[in-house]
């Protein structure tokens, strides 16, 4: 498992981490005042980045959590084959198939050359190299 950790008060919308498992990107975050007999809570709302799986945990602001780490890698279209394309590694020249996200889906061609991410050794497609 490749992760590291950080406080959950510095997470921001836009950013990664995990929950239960599953990779997530911050959609909100809200922190609320600490009480007179507690520290100040933290309220994320999540979604899944492989399963689009919304959720919302609440936790103490100052406890950490984990963060996937990214490996962003270049690769090239070899076939496409309804939602799924077959991708080769620019560097390994490994092949491997990988479903086509909503917003890529026609925009991709034969002998394209696009950048897929790597998080906790899934492999997702995020855009086409101009």
């Amino acid at each position: 498992m490749a992760t590291t950790k950080t406080a959950v008060k510095a997470l921001k919308p836009g950013k990664y981490c995990m929950i239960d498992g599953e990779p997530c990107k911050v959609l909100d975050m809200t922190t609320s005042a600490p009480g007179k007999h507690g520290s100040a809570k933290a309220r994320l709302m999540v979604i899944g980045i492989f399963d689009n799986k919304k959720r919302d945990i609440v936790k103490p602001a100052s406890t950490e959590i984990e963060v996937p780490i990214v490996e962003k890698k270049s690769a090239q279209v070899v076939a496409i084959t309804g939602d799924t394309v077959q991708l080769m590694d620019l560097e390994t020249y490994e092949t491997f198939e990988s479903p086509v996200p909503e917003e890529l889906k026609g925009k991709i061609t034969q002998g394209a050359e696009v950048v897929y991410w790597v998080i906790e050794g899934r492999k997702m497609l995020v855009q086409i190299r101009s």
